[in-house]
């Protein structure tokens, strides 16, 4: 087995083997993560497995903690101090539950809490019942797992390889899904390469974190990346939380088993929207990539909660909707950033589209964005290919956020179109059919590290995904006329209808009263919309009133303020002949039907716009002054969108029309050529 594949598809056979037929397909997973952890971790213990066996034997009865001498001697920081190992439980068959579980508590305290995270004890008992324990020892025990023979990258995707069949067994939600390691690799290269002066010499220490860390690939990868690619002497210490206690599982044990071991403390568990763990920590790098489209409902009362301190929690700029958490990531590692009087930092997050655009002026979202381009702390947005990871062929990006930008970058904004930077696998991984190669890496990372426009880099200033979304009025216009038709449509309104309803529940004679004194008050103001004129049609609406309050008053029929409105309602409609309402202060009335709104760039003048774009076309229209921003109390709701596509649309004009025809008369043969087979 010589590559990452073919060690997945092994493993992924034992389950097939060994569990199918007494175990759900949607249960493997509780079984064979663990036992994989297990034998790699095993495996790195066996050059030394003797002597810590000897040195506890030594040890016994003599020290209490023996974890720092039982580590020395097994040269990590971790060990096991059974006699067992999975190829030796093999020898007692009879035995092999009872000491399969000796040989489990034998381990140390970190490796026993990673465990833990399994639940592989509610199995024991059924797989020794069923004769599957044995089994699977014998499976696991002939595997080479150790880090000289499977990398901490390929362990990673063997990891999310199983973990990708797994979801698919159970068709788990889409959003659960892994980042490949061409694109972590890619991200790692944009946040680190403008720092390579910075870290490249003497021993600087560097910490990295990623607040949905998943298997911890994209910290692995970019501690290898920077130790192998700008300075092996840079101390990077490494952070991460991880919801799901699998995932977190796996990623503590991988880092325990990389270099001295001392970040597999650094990596915790639990919701980072809200339980966060590192609170009293910022950082100098961050990657992610965060669940696409997953909600935080089950966060949303302690994130509104500390969205109401404003800046003083994580979430001040405003919250994106409950369906989708991606953006409170974002600000959640944005606040996780090292002070710029502490050097600074850099992050790097993928997302999909929705950030983008999502929310219109004023919303959360369109917020979100405001605050992060009004503070100049978006350097760029690469737009990768589609189908790129295993669980969703949607389109994804890359933000890069700074709080340190350096002096030509400020007050800038670089896209990047990558979405042609890739090449097709030669075998699909679930929705994965695309990856982005070693070269065409290297290619973006010339792309953003140039700053440069060409075909595929624009920059714009940061003003320039802004609007300001201004209320255009049109005065409102009514034609009004009483029919017997608009009669009988009077009768359902709500106003009318309440007239003959009372209020009282417990006196039932005074009810009744109230009610037919509401009946009667009902056919007075029918006689009179009755005997009023019904060919006339009132092109001006404060004619119709001062006729029907004169027929009311004539009547002596008193109406109040809400059944007068239900008689204009329905005795009046737009008509844009008729004469301009206006309120009893003279003002014009605007027609709430014929609202728009229109986005003026920021950098315009809202009025020329107005007189250019609108009045135009529309010259009764105005602008509603009245609708201001919040923030800086100015005319219009300030907005901010990145319409990423616009920038890079390329036209490509229509087929010519013969061509077009040619194509469906041969179509149309070809079907009848066919139907001429069938017939014979």
């Amino acid at each position: 087995m010589s590559n990452f594949q073919e060690k997945a598809n092994f493993i992924w056979s034992v389950a097939d083997e060994v569990l199918r037929d007494d175990l759900k397909a949607g249960k493997y997973r509780d079984l064979i993560l663990p036992f994989t952890v297990i034998r790699r971790i095993e495996c790195v213990l066996e050059p030394t497995k003797e002597d810590v066996l000897e040195r506890n034997k030594i040890l016994e009865g003599k020290v209490k903690d023996k974890y720092s001498a039982l580590c020395d001697v097994a040269d990590c920081r971790f060990y096991n101090t059974s006699q067992y190992d999975l190829k030796k439980l093999l020898d007692d068959p009879k035995n092999i539950k009872k000491n399969f579980l000796a040989y489990m508590d034998s381990f140390s305290d970190n490796v026993k809490e990673i465990l833990s995270k399994f639940n592989i004890d509610n199995y024991i008992d059924f797989l020794d019942e069923n004769n599957l324990l044995y089994m699977l020892v014998e499976k696991f025990g002939n595997v080479d797992l150790h880090p000289d023979a499977v990398s901490n990258m390929d362990m990673g995707y063997i990891f999310e390889e199983l973990l990708r069949r797994f979801n698919e067994n159970m068709n788990e939600n889409p959003g659960e899904h892994f980042t490949p390691r061409e694109v972590i690799t890619m991200m790692v290269h944009l946040l680190f390469h403008q720092d390579m002066d910075i870290i490249g010499h003497n021993h600087p220490v560097r910490t990295v974190y990623d607040p949905a860390c998943g298997t911890g690939g994209m910290l692995t990868v970019s501690k290898d990346y920077v130790h192998e690619e700008i300075n092996p002497n840079v101390d990077m210490h490494l952070y991460g939380q991880e919801v799901n206690p699998e995932t977190y599982a796996i990623a503590k044990s991988e880092l325990l088993l990389k270099g001295n071991g001392r970040d597999s403390e650094n990596i915790m568990l639990g919701s980072t929207l809200s339980n966060d763990q590192h609170t009293d920590r910022t950082f100098h790098y961050q990657l992610s990539n965060p669940p696409f489209g997953k909600d935080w409902k089950k966060d949303k009362k302690i994130v509104e909660a500390e969205a109401n301190k404003g800046f003083s929690g994580r979430f001040g700029a405003g919250l994106p909707r409950s369906s989708d958490g991606q953006m409170l990531f974002l600000m959640h590692m944005i606040s996780s950033m090292r002070p710029l009087e502490e050097g600074g930092g850099r992050m790097g997050i993928v997302m999909n589209g929705s950030p983008l655009f999502t929310g219109d002026a004023g919303s959360g979202e369109s917020e979100i964005r405001r605050w992060i381009l009004e503070n100049d702390m978006l350097e760029a947005i690469v737009a990768l290919p589609d189908q790129l990871f295993y669980n969703t062929g949607i389109n994804t990006y890359v933000w890069i956020c700074t709080n340190r930008k350096n002096e030509g970058r400020k007050g800038k904004v670089q896209l990047i179109d990558g979405t042609s930077c890739y090449v097709n696998m030669r075998k699909s991984l679930g929705d994965k059919r695309h990856e982005i190669s070693q070269e065409q890496i290297e290619t973006l990372t010339r792309l953003h590290a140039k700053f440069e426009e060409n075909e595929y880099s624009q920059i714009f200033d940061n003003t320039a995904f802004g609007y300001r979304k201004i209320t255009i009025e049109r005065p409102l216009r009514l034609k009004c006329q009483v029919t017997e038709e608009r009669i009988k449509e009077l009768k359902e309104q709500k106003a009318f209808q309440s007239l003959a309803t009372s209020k009282k529940r417990k006196d039932t004679a005074e009810k009744e009263r109230e009610e037919a004194a509401g009946r009667k008050l009902q056919d007075l103001i029918i006689d009179v919309l009755a005997g009023m004129n019904h060919d006339k049609v009132y092109m001006s609406r404060d004619e119709f009133l001062k006729d029907l309050d004169a027929a009311l008053k004539k009547a002596k029929v008193p109406i109040k303020a809400p059944v007068r409105k239900a008689i204009l309602t329905v005795m009046s409609e737009q008509d844009e002949n008729a004469e301009i309402c206006r309120d009893n202060k003279g003002r014009i009335e605007a027609d709430t039907q014929l609202r728009d709104y229109e986005n003026v760039p920021l950098d315009e003048d809202i009025q020329e716009y107005f007189e250019r774009e609108v009045q135009p076309y529309v010259p009764d229209a105005w602008i509603n002054e009245s609708v201001t921003d919040e923030k800086d109390g100015e005319i219009g709701k300030v907005g901010y969108t990145i319409n990423f596509n616009q920038y890079f649309y390329e036209y490509q004009p229509p087929r010519p029309l013969q061509e077009i025809e040619g194509d469906i008369n041969k179509l149309e043969n070809d079907i009848l050529q066919i139907l001429e087979v069938m017939k014979q």
